[in-house]
């Protein structure tokens, strides 16, 4: 078998032109104006085709059973006629000879139809010799009283015209002959019908000429209807356009924030224009989130690298003195080496911090189960005073002084909620006086677990507090350095460990009134043994 040749494009030009003028009249190619006018035509011709048809139809058949209805009124009589008349003479061979009856109307075309099917003895009282004249069909027997009683069409001998043909049965005895005017011979056969034909010249005329008028008004409306539609829709896709003008612009460099021009939303442009607005808007967003991503993230590398540069300089300057031989005695390289330690540890807890934070990033799930968080306020309260045991530590409940902890039973992971306890702990004990007094609080509140740690410390402006739980945000750097604070990673891992719960933290805080963070957490339900104690046996 063959492989199918491959189609090739013709060469002639004169093709190629023909080809592309075919492509760009598909309605692919077209737009969405001319689509809606060309469309909008079609219909209004296809509407005008069919009413025209209809009509046309309509009155031709009603002209033409009027046709009918006179022959009949004529056929019928001229059939009752012939019992007391008889069949009329042959006519003469001139028009309006000897043969003609007066009373023949010029209209109708009489004849006699056999019973065999002949049809014979035609009479008319013609008003030219070359007047046109009905064909009459071949017919037999069969076909004759199949006609008999129902109008038929019949072509006219010259001129293209047209006639209609009705046979009526003769009446009466038609056998005898003689009396009154009868000319039947002795012998002929009497006729079986009486044929009456009327042309349809006049049917035929009318019909052309409403045609013609059809066609002209039909005419006039598509022209009409096309140029008032091809403006209607030009103004009706007028919106269209200015969405697309300005669709190109935000394209070629204009802003996001550029919005599209508001449209009625009861209408297509305007529903689309809401719809590219809100889309606009949350591009704008996810643009907006990924500069500030990027940005905290560099900002974030350059804070990393010059945490971690500290202590790596620290450790490398004691080596090369240890190196150069500038420690003398055994008591100069035992502090040098307990410096390397110090900063050794202080370069671990800074790479432990961030890689919890990596973690919390990566939205790792936590390992939760069901725990209460009074038992972290207490060993909170232990903790403090064993860091500071100048300070005046009490446990409260959530609503401040004077209030009594409660129980805070909430799903979480008891090792990552501790750090977030020893974290605000530290916070509070590293950035305040030394005696300042703190309160830890803990309880449920609009079914939330709530756990805080506040002090009555210098506290903090709304510019310092916004930024708290930024990644390497120290409110005094020097001096939290000097005092031996950390990297500024200890409130980021509160806010990211609380989050990973399902949680938030809150900060409270003015200058010269403390601070109080505030961790809430879903509340889990409370187990039966223990919804049975009081407040002062669960406190321990």
């Amino acid at each position: 078998m063959r492989p199918p040749r491959p189609t090739r494009f013709p060469r002639d030009p004169r093709v190629r032109r023909f080809l592309r003028a075919a492509r760009a009249l598909r309605p692919s190619a077209l737009s969405l104006r001319s689509r809606l006018v060309l469309l909008s035509l079609a219909l209004v011709l296809l509407g005008l085709a069919v009413s025209d048809t209809v009509v046309l139809g309509s009155v031709r058949n009603q002209m033409v059973s009027r046709v009918d209805q006179q022959m009949e009124r004529f056929g019928r009589p001229l059939a009752q006629r012939l019992d007391t008349e008889g069949t009329p003479p042959p006519r003469s061979g001139r028009p309006g000879g000897s043969g003609a009856r007066a009373w023949l109307p010029s209209q109708y075309v009489v004849a006699f139809a056999a019973s065999d099917g002949t049809i014979s003895e035609q009479f008319r009282q013609p008003v030219a010799a070359n007047d046109p004249q009905p064909l009459w069909p071949t017919m037999d027997a069969d076909a004759l009283r199949a006609h008999l009683n129902k109008p038929f069409d019949v072509a006219s001998d010259h001129g293209g015209g047209s006639w209609r043909v009705l046979i009526v049965p003769a009446g009466g005895d038609a056998r005898r002959s003689g009396g009154g005017n009868a000319v039947v011979q002795a012998g002929q056969a009497p006729p079986a019908g009486v044929v009456v034909a009327a042309s349809l010249d006049d049917v035929s005329t009318t019909s052309n000429r409403l045609s013609t008028a059809f066609l002209l008004i039909g005419g006039l409306v598509v022209v009409l209807l096309g140029v008032a539609g091809w403006f209607a829709v030009r103004a009706g896709l007028r919106p269209l356009r200015r969405i697309e003008e300005t669709a190109a612009e935000i394209a070629a460099g204009r802003p996001l924030s550029h919005r599209m021009p508001e449209a009625s939303p009861r209408t297509e442009p305007g529903r689309l224009s809401t719809a590219l607005n809100s889309m606009l808007a949350q591009i704008e967003s996810a643009f907006a989130a990924r500069a500030e991503s990027e940005g905290q993230m560099r900002r974030f590398v350059a804070d990393a690298s010059h945490e971690l540069r500290t202590p790596l300089a620290g450790i490398r300057g004691f080596a090369e003195l240890y190196r150069m031989g500038a420690l003398a005695d055994e008591a100069d390289v035992k502090r040098t080496m307990a410096r390397i330690e110090n900063e050794a540890v202080r370069l671990g807890g800074i790479v432990e911090d961030l890689l919890t934070l990596v973690r919390m990033d990566e939205q790792r799930p936590v390992q939760v189960a069901p725990m209460d968080l009074r038992t972290l306020a207490v060993d909170a309260l232990h903790d403090t005073t064993a860091l500071d045991p100048t300070r005046t530590v009490v446990l409260t409940g959530p609503g401040g002084p004077g209030t009594v902890p409660g129980p805070a039973h909430v799903l979480g992971d008891e090792a990552r909620l501790r750090q977030v306890v020893a974290n605000l702990v530290g916070n509070a004990v590293a950035h305040t006086p030394p005696g300042t007094a703190v309160r830890i609080g803990v309880g449920t509140r609009d079914g939330h677990g709530v756990l805080e740690v506040a002090d009555s410390g210098p506290g903090l402006t709304p510019e310092q507090a916004a930024r708290v739980f930024e990644r390497f945000y120290r409110v005094d750097a020097s001096r939290s350095r000097h005092r031996g604070g950390g990297a500024g990673l200890g409130l980021s891992i509160v806010a990211a460990l609380v989050t990973a719960h399902h949680g938030h933290v809150e900060l409270d805080t003015l200058p010269g009134r403390g601070a109080t963070f505030r961790v809430r957490l879903p509340s889990a339900r409370q187990p039966v043994q223990e919804s049975q104690e009081g407040p002062e046996s669960q406190e321990g």
